[in-house]
C-alpha cells in the first residue's frame, strides 16, 4: 500500500500531525505513488527558518532561502508563502507595507475580472461549477437544466443575452465546462476535493484566467498547475495570482496550433542533449519514434504531476524553481505585458560578482556562466534526459516501438526520488554543456 500523501513532521510543532490538506482518501491509498518526501531537520526550510529571513522592515535574504529549499524543500505550512517569492509574486527587496500593499491592489483586480466574468456567466463565483456546454458553437445559448449542479436552480448560465457574441466571447464560453469536466478528474484521491466549494474555487480560477489569458485560453493540463495553488493558499485571488505567474513560466508549453504544440521546443531540446551525450540511445529512440521524443511530452507539459504522488511533486517544483530562480523575475513580470520570458538574461550579474550569483538558483547560475539562455534548456528538460540516461540500457534493449518507451519511462518515474533525480539533472547538464563545448 502506497504512503498516504499526508506526512508527519518530525522537527516541528505539529510534529506527529498529517497535514490535512494533503490527506489522500482512504479507498484511494493504494492507487497513489508512493511518497519519498520527508521534511529533514537542517535541510528543509521550516517555519522559524522563513522568518528569520525577513529584516526588521521585511527584506528577504532569499539566497538563505533558496540554499535551504535546494537542500530539502519546504515545509508544509509555509508552502504557499514561500511559493510567491519563488514564482516572482513579490520582491525579496521589497517591506512587509509594499507587498501588502501590491497584495490588496491584486485582489481588488482579481474581483474586477471575477465580476466582469459573473456578469457574462452567473455561475462564478456561485459555489458551484459547470460540466456540460452553455453555448453551442455558434453562440447560441443551451437552454437545458441538466447544466446545472443543483438542478432546482433556475439561473441563466449563459447570460442574460448571447446575440452577437464575438469570437473570443464564445471561445470562452465554450471551455468553460471542459474545465468543469477536468475540475472533477484533477486530485481525485484528495479529500481536500471531496467539498465542492474547492471543486469550485478551482473552477473560478481556471475560468477568469481563460479569459483574461484569451490568447492561450484555458488547455488541459493547466488545472493540474492550479491544485497545489488553490490547496496552499485559502484565498482565491492570492492562488490565482500564484497561479499566474506558474503560467508566465509555462505558459508557452500550452500554446499550440495546426502544425505544432507548444512544448515541441523542449522536445527538440531534449533530443539535442541526449543526441550530444548518448548518440547511441537517441539514434535508437529516433528509429523507433522519428526522434521526436512525444513519450515525453505529459511530464514537461506539467512537470511530473502524473507521475509523481502529490507531495513529491510540490517538493519537486520547488526545488526546481529554487535551482532556476532569477532575482530578475519580480521586475521583469511586472513590466512585461507580453507574459513571456523573454529579457530574462538583462542586467545578469557578471561570473565574478559571486555577491549577486548567490541570489540567484544553482541551476540558473550555471547558465548565466555558460551564456545558456535558451528559455527552452529549462531544467525540467534536464531532468526528463537524466530518467531516459538512468534506464539507458533497458530502453535500448528492450524497447521496440513507442509504447515500450513510455512503459519503461513510466517505471522509473512512478518511483522517482525527485531530489536525486534533480542532482542527477544538474550532472546531465553539466555533461552535456562539456561535451557540446568539444565538438
Amino acid at each position: 500500500m502506497c504512503t498516504p500523501a499526508g506526512f508527519l513532521m518530525k522537527n516541528s510543532s505539529t510534529a506527529g500531525e498529517v497535514d490535512s490538506r494533503f490527506e489522500v482518501k482512504p479507498e484511494c491509498q493504494g492507487d497513489v505513488p508512493k511518497t519519498h518526501f520527508k521534511p529533514r531537520r537542517r535541510k528543509t526550510l521550516s517555519a522559524r527558518r522563513w522568518q528569520a529571513a525577513f529584516s526588521k522592515d521585511g527584506h528577504l535574504d532569499i539566497a538563505g532561502v533558496l540554499r535551504r529549499i535546494q537542500r530539502g524543500g519546504i515545509h508544509p505550512s509555509i508552502k504557499g508563502a514561500v511559493w510567491e517569492f519563488l514564482l516572482g509574486c513579490f520582491d525579496p527587496n521589497s517591506t512587509f507595507d509594499e507587498r501588502n500593499e501590491l497584495r490588496q491592489r491584486r485582489r481588488e483586480q482579481y474581483e474586477a475580472w471575477k465580476a466582469e466574468c459573473q456578469k457574462m456567466v452567473p455561475f462564478i463565483g456561485s459555489g458551484k461549477f459547470l460540466m456540460t456546454p452553455i453555448v453551442t458553437h455558434d453562440g447560441q445559448p443551451v437552454k437545458d437544466p441538466s447544466i446545472y449542479n443543483n438542478p432546482g436552480d433556475n439561473n441563466d448560465a449563459a447570460g442574460s443575452s448571447d446575440t452577437g457574441l464575438d469570437k473570443k466571447l464564445i471561445g470562452w464560453k465554450l471551455s468553460l465546462h471542459q474545465i468543469g469536466l477536468d475540475v472533477i478528474r484533477t486530485d481525485r484521491s484528495l479529500v481536500f476535493y471531496e467539498s465542492e466549494s474547492n471543486r469550485a474555487k478551482l473552477w473560478n480560477i481556471l475560468a477568469i484566467y481563460a479569459w483574461v489569458d484569451n490568447v492561450i485560453g484555458y488547455v488541459q493540463g493547466m488545472n493540474d498547475i492550479c491544485s497545489p495553488m488553490v490547496i496552499l493558499m485559502e484565498n482565491e485571488a492570492d492562488a490565482f495570482w500564484c497561479f499566474e505567474r506558474a503560467m508566465r513560466k509555462l505558459r508557452e508549453n500550452f500554446r499550440s496550433s495546426a502544425s505544432s504544440i507548444g512544448v515541441q521546443s523542449q522536445l527538440h531540446t531534449l533530443a539535442e542533449i541526449i543526441k550530444v551525450i548518448d548518440p547511441k540511445l537517441h539514434q535508437h529512440l529516433e528509429e523507433l519514434d522519428g526522434g521526436e521524443y512525444l513519450f515525453a511530452l505529459r511530464m514537461l507539459m506539467v512537470l511530473f504531476r502524473r507521475e509523481l504522488s502529490f507531495v513529491d511533486a510540490l517538493y519537486l517544483w520547488e526545488v526546481m524553481w529554487a535551482m532556476e530562480y532569477n532575482p530578475n523575475i519580480f521586475v521583469l513580470y511586472e513590466e512585461s505585458s507580453t507574459r513571456s520570458n523573454v529579457g530574462m538574461e538583462k542586467n545578469v550579474p557578471s561570473r565574478k560578482d559571486y555577491r549577486l550569483l548567490k541570489q540567484y538558483g544553482k541551476f540558473e547560475r550555471i547558465r548565466i556562466k555558460t551564456g545558456l539562455t535558451d528559455q527552452s534548456s529549462s531544467l525540467s528538460v534536464f531532468l526528463v534526459a537524466s530518467v531516459l540516461e538512468i534506464k539507458n540500457k533497458r530502453l535500448l534493449k528492450e524497447a521496440k516501438g513507442p509504447d515500450d518507451v513510455v512503459k519503461i519511462v513510466g517505471d522509473v518515474t512512478s518511483n522517482l526520488d525527485a531530489k536525486k533525480a534533480l542532482k542527477d539533472a544538474l550532472k546531465v547538464q553539466k555533461k552535456y554543456l562539456r561535451k557540446a563545448k568539444r565538438s
